[in-house]
């Protein structure tokens, strides 16, 4: 054993020598690992980096970006379909949904941290941000042309920017980093950057994504990387944002914002290679691309979506979204104008809602193509094609219960709905063209630039794959539910058709925001007309009532504890930052009102 030590002793004696005589021999770097000296090569060494940004933004709870279905058990409860959840579209009321209850009452309190049932919208993901600036501190260091690394460099910066502009959507001031940090930055211990600093950075990110980043990456089947005019749409998506927000709650350059927005958008719309998917058939193309099981590859109007795969990533969203989030509500349901193009307060053509067959005759054919029709059961396969009559409200026996009575079959898939716990494939769409359309049509009246050509160009290419009569810019109703908005009929009818469209796709609770609308989420949540002939109808029904104008309806949040909601203009537009992370950081105060 001596001779051992002392033969070890000599080898490591001599490798010191030759190690103090070879200078060489210092810089060598171990071969069997990847260290950052020696990767940051090649343009695969960039691209193979990036990667990562997609497997850390997959995680929706701490990155609420690139919006999709969760994984595994938060399927339930986590995703870009629940968000609805947090406005006057949805109501649900299951256990399990107990935070978007609290949000749409205005009866949430500042987390103690950005964990639990609050990560979804805490102050998280820090972490993707420094994946990205340590990639940006390194990626000229590779031996390749600038137009290429440039390719890599504005993929990392059209996520960084992304990322910021959800940070100050949300929070409103937020701390700026833009290179990597160590325990000892001073940046770890600084003041939140003022929004309109952080904002124009977002601005010089997304500029450069736009103009860097290639038109198609030539990645093969999709969803592969965000290309080009993924990034116009986020760009579009954000700006658009930040101008209605800074006209309607106060800030400088509103115009150029929504400038930027319309701009974005209509490059899209003029040079983009997408177009909204229509087959001629006006009853079922809306939703038909919301109903595809798996691949969304060609898709003409889906410009990014997330891919599930057995065995790789998989979800139970369907499964659980049904029973989970309570049915669309009446006021959604309202909002669909009736076949003449006219709001349900001014058509002659409204038929009522007596009964709930009543509400879909001579209406957008969007309605039908969201919220089941009791005719409609075997078509979606609803309630695993169930032959029991619909609607079914809570307390009914058997089949597929809800709060509202309004089932929503946006997106409903009959086969993976029933599924085994987690092994379904459903996609999630990101970014479509539907949304772009939207966008510009938005900020264009905004700007009060709006032409009859862009209605054209963008809301009537929506209302002709539903068959429904084009916007006239001279004839625009004025809707009684409305007037009280303080904004001019235009502007209500184009939110209007926004709200109709995206429903359920992730966007009504930030509109509502920017907007300046949050009164509308004291409005209690209504469902169903609930008058003694629907009583004898849904017998054994478990649902409470109370009178709209007279007329009682299912009140859903009645005698629980989000009843009576409310809503602080002074707080809550901005979310409260979590106690945990205002202790780490003294320097970090606290949104106003919480």
């Amino acid at each position: 054993m001596k001779f051992k030590s002392a033969k070890y002793s000599l080898l490591i004696v001599g490798l010191l020598v030759l190690m103090s005589c070879n200078d060489d021999f210092l810089e060598r770097y171990p071969l069997d690992e990847i260290s950052n000296e020696t990767f940051w090569n090649t343009e695969n060494d960039l691209a193979v980096y990036n990667n990562s940004f997609y497997n850390l933004a997959r995680n929706d709870n701490d990155v609420p970006i690139l919006m999709g279905h969760d994984e595994g058990f938060n399927s339930h409860k986590f995703g870009i379909w629940y968000t609805d959840e947090y406005t006057d579209n949805i109501a649900p009321r299951h256990s399990r949904h107990t935070q978007y209850q609290q949000v749409r009452s205005g009866k949430h309190n500042v987390p103690s941290s950005a964990n639990g049932d609050g990560q979804w919208y805490g102050y998280k993901g820090w972490n993707f941000l420094r994946a990205i600036n340590v990639g940006m501190d390194n990626y000229d260091r590779a031996q390749i042309d600038q137009e290429v690394k440039n390719k890599y460099i504005g993929e990392a910066r059209l996520f960084r920017g992304w990322f910021f502009a959800d940070k100050v959507a949300k929070f409103g001031d937020a701390p700026w980093v833009d290179h990597e940090l160590n325990v000892d930055s001073e940046e770890l211990y600084a003041a939140r950057t003022p929004r309109e600093q952080v904002m124009a950075n977002v601005l010089e990110d997304l500029n450069f994504a736009t103009q860097s980043i290639p038109n198609d990456w030539g990645d093969g089947g999709g969803p592969g990387r965000l290309n080009r005019w993924a990034a116009l749409l986020v760009k579009s998506r954000v700006c658009l944002f930040e101008g209605t927000w800074r006209k309607y709650h106060g800030g400088s350059n509103a115009d150029m914002w929504l400038q930027e927005a319309a701009a974005a958008a209509k490059e899209i719309m003029d040079d983009g290679p997408y177009t909204l998917y229509s087959t001629g058939d006006p009853e079922n193309d809306y939703n038909a691309i919301h109903l595809i099981t798996a691949d969304l590859t060609g898709v003409p109007e889906v410009m990014y979506w997330r891919r599930y795969e057995l065995g790789i990533l998989t979800n139970h969203v369907q499964s659980y979204h049904r029973g989970y989030n309570g049915g669309a509500t009446k006021s959604i349901v309202e909002d669909y104008l009736c076949e003449d193009g006219l709001p349900i307060t001014l058509s002659p053509l409204y038929q009522g809602d007596a009964q709930i067959e009543d509400v879909f005759e001579n209406r957008d054919p969007r309605l039908r193509q969201t919220i089941l029709h009791p005719d409609d059961v075997l078509k979606y396969g609803y309630g695993n094609f169930d032959t029991r009559p619909y609607p079914r409200l809570r307390g009914m026996e058997g089949g597929q219960t809800i709060e509202t009575g309004y089932h929503i079959i946006k997106v409903f898939d009959p086969v993976t709905s029933y599924a085994t716990y987690n092994t379904s494939n459903t996609p999630a769409i990101t970014l479509r063209f539907g949304e772009v359309l939207l966008n510009y049509a938005e900020a264009m009246a905004e700007l009060g630039r709006l032409t009859q050509e862009d209605l054209d160009l963008s809301i009537n290419r929506l209302r002709d794959r539903v068959g429904m009569p084009h916007m006239d810019l001279n004839n625009i109703p004025v809707d009684p539910r409305y007037v009280s908005d303080d904004v001019s009929p235009l502007i209500v009818e184009i939110r209007r058709e926004r709200r109709v469209e995206l429903f359920m796709e992730g966007f009504r609770y930030d509109d509502l925001r920017r907007w300046k609308q949050g009164k509308k989420l004291e409005i209690p949540s209504y469902g169903i007309r609930w008058d003694e002939a629907a009583m004898a109808r849904y017998p054994k029904a478990n649902v409470v009532s109370s009178l709209v104008d007279g007329v009682p309806y299912v009140d859903i949040y009645k005698g629980t504890d989000w009843a009576n909601p409310v809503f602080d203009e002074s707080k809550h537009y901005l979310w409260p930052i979590p106690l945990a992370d205002l202790a780490q950081n003294p320097n970090i105060r606290q949104n106003p009102g919480w």
